[in-house]
């Protein structure tokens, strides 16, 4: 397989990961183009992405580190977009990296310590380091919209097990919009095909309506939404998951504070 193939089969977990650690799908491409450019301009670089998926990220963490890309038109992101650069201008995301690539892209811990430039030993430490503030978060009121009773019963469980308050659970639309109407969230957990039909996407929309709220899709159709067509969300995890994938994409909403993720 071509470099170029191998590109495109992992540019839009890429684009997840990056979105999902800058808080904005403007700053996360920003990343992901320079990362691109620098593989175009380094034949050695190509082909180790052409043989590692391990590589494209560890090219990409190498230049997230730097933070100097050029971002043009953040101005014009929004209130958002500045807010969640402040918020990364004042800690140091090592931990959250190794989150993210631990659960959201499933990457081994040996694969992780190479993608991070450090032992897997320090992955192990950076990882309990994301838990622990995952469990320090303020805690909030979170809206479940999925069909799937089990589903919807183990993310309930999770978030108050993560001391947050499940306002409501809806398997419809309609559900979702009369839940958040009597007791807005301060949190979405969203599926995007719901049991009447209905879409979570629209059930979205719908919401934000009301005002910004950090939404995370948990879907077993990630591609409807990893189209690169159209503003993507900020924070995606993919079903059958693992709870720690979803602790992670909840400590990284809550930790920016905002979400707008259908743009």
């Amino acid at each position: 397989m071509s470099v170029s193939d191998q590109i495109a089969i992992q540019l839009p977990y890429l684009r997840r990961y990056a979105r999902a650690l800058t808080g904005s799908q403007h700053s996360g491409d920003a990343y992901v183009r320079a990362t691109l450019e620098a593989a175009l301009a380094d034949k050695v670089l190509r082909e180790d992405i052409a043989h590692s998926r391990a590589a494209l990220y560890g090219a990409f963490t190498r230049i997230w580190a730097t933070g100097h890309v050029e971002e043009p038109g953040l101005a014009e992101g929004g209130q958002h977009e500045q807010a969640a650069q402040t918020r990364l201008a004042t800690i140091a995301p090592t931990h959250r990296q190794a989150l993210l690539l631990t659960t959201v892209e499933e990457f081994s811990r040996e694969d992780t310590a190479r993608i991070l430039a450090v032992s897997p030993e320090d992955v192990d430490a950076l990882v309990a380091q994301a838990i622990l503030e995952i469990e320090s978060e303020s805690t909030t009121d979170v809206l479940i919209i999925e069909d799937e009773p089990l589903i919807s019963m183990q993310l309930e469980g999770l978030v108050s097990e993560l001391g947050h308050r499940v306002v409501g659970t809806a398997a419809t639309h309609a559900q979702a919009l009369d839940i958040f109407e009597r007791s807005p969230a301060g949190l979405v957990l969203a599926d995007i095909q719901l049991a009447d039909g209905s879409s979570g996407i629209e059930a979205v929309e719908d919401l934000l309506k009301f005002g910004d709220v950090p939404v995370i899709f948990i879907t077993a159709y990630p591609e409807r939404l990893l189209t690169g067509e159209r503003p993507e969300p900020t924070y995606l995890v993919t079903k059958p998951f693992q709870e720690a994938t979803v602790r992670a994409a909840i400590s990284q909403a809550l930790f920016f504070g905002s979400s707008k993720p259908l743009g």
